[in-house]
């Protein structure tokens, strides 16, 4: 019997403007599905077995927890990078 962990794989969404949510998480057959679909789409992919394991206990459509908002970002940020995008930041209207 292998010690090895079971591939686990979470999909986060995330709007520009909230928290980003769970929108898919699964282990084993369903974790390569949710690779697969996301490779089929272009999605860039990270791995970290320590994020996906606190991420997996995370409902679906849960926002991330504030505690995790710092990893998240640099998650977000590694996606827009390997994809040659560029995040598009809002002006800030004054209210008198």
């Amino acid at each position: 019997m292998s010690n090895k962990e079971p591939l686990r794989a979470v999909a986060l969404q995330y709007d520009g403007e909230n928290a980003p949510t769970v929108t898919a998480t699964g282990e084993g057959d369903v974790a390569e599905e949710i690779i697969r679909i996301a490779r089929e789409h272009g999605v860039p992919l990270r791995e970290d077995i320590m994020l996906a394991a606190l991420l997996s206990e995370l409902e679906l459509g849960e926002e991330i927890p504030p505690l995790l908002y710092r990893v998240i970002a640099e998650v977000i940020a590694y996606a827009y990078l390997v994809s040659g995008k560029v995040p598009v930041i809002k002006e800030k209207t004054e209210i008198n």
